[in-house]
């Protein structure tokens, strides 16, 4: 029988169980971060891309590493420390935080190949973080057994919150 002030290990770290599944609102997160760290850069200096790539995944680092911290703080049982293996299992949970941010970065860095402009580039990589945004949350949607309604919605959502972040990208001019 369970300590009744002892949650078990499953429950304790709820967010984190032993099967590895995607966390979709972290994918959804993490794109759109991904989103606003390319809308707001701006041009940053000698190397712009390879700036913005950096910039890109260790944003996406930081917050998945607050993420982790947070999930396992907040969950703690009075008295209690997270063991290693609720460690592991937290950040692997979270990691697509940090997934979400690597095609930007990718589209970012092998934007030269594609003949693509700074301006150009930070555009496409916006788009790109965008669409997995919708992507991501209608997928999240499917697999929490929405109906149709329901998944266009979650999409239609994840889409204004991203054209959002477009729409501030223009008016500022970056």
């Amino acid at each position: 029988m369970a300590h009744p002030h002892r949650p078990s290990e499953r429950s304790r770290y709820s967010g984190a169980t032993r099967t590895s599944r995607t966390d979709y609102a972290g994918a959804v997160y993490g794109s759109l971060l991904a989103a606003s760290v390319v809308a707001t850069a701006g041009t940053l200096g000698q190397y712009p891309r390879l700036e913005l790539s950096i910039l890109l995944i260790v944003t996406g680092l930081v917050f998945w590493a607050a993420h982790v911290y947070a999930r396992l703080a907040g969950e703690r049982v009075r008295g209690s420390r997270p063991t290693p293996a609720e460690l592991r299992r937290v950040a692997r949970h979270e990691r697509s935080i940090v997934e979400a941010a690597v095609i930007p970065a990718v589209t970012v860095a092998v934007s030269p190949l594609l003949g693509l402009g700074l301006a150009a580039t930070a555009w496409l990589a916006l788009g790109i973080a965008v669409i997995q945004q919708v992507v991501w949350a209608s997928l999240g949607a499917i697999a929490a057994g929405a109906g149709r309604k329901q998944v266009a919605a979650e999409g239609a959502v994840n889409l204004l919150l991203g054209l959002t972040i477009v729409a501030a990208k223009a008016a500022l001019g970056h």
